[in-house]
């Protein structure tokens, strides 16, 4: 799957995975609105084996499939897209 990478200009090290680029509609309000401004930075190829930096191939990947989109938050914030 491709994934589509967002920056969020208003939350520092928060990224927004999206299933279609550009595609903003699958978000509630209340998810979309405190991220301000977001900016495009990176497509790549999402499969369960690929290795990311700061987030889980698996939970990303079934969050595209679920919802169409993933959330990445900085280290020290719990991601809510987990069960925890």
């Amino acid at each position: 799957m491709q994934a589509y990478v967002y920056k969020s200009l208003r939350k520092p090290d928060t990224y927004l995975y999206l299933r279609k680029q550009d595609d903003f509609s699958m978000l509630p309000p209340a998810v979309r609105e405190p991220l301000g401004e977001l900016v495009f930075v990176l497509e790549f190829a999402l499969t369960a084996n690929r290795r990311l930096a700061r987030a889980d191939p698996a939970v990303v990947l079934a969050n595209l499939q679920a919802h169409g989109f993933h959330l990445q938050f900085p280290p020290t914030v719990l991601d809510p897209m987990v069960d925890g």
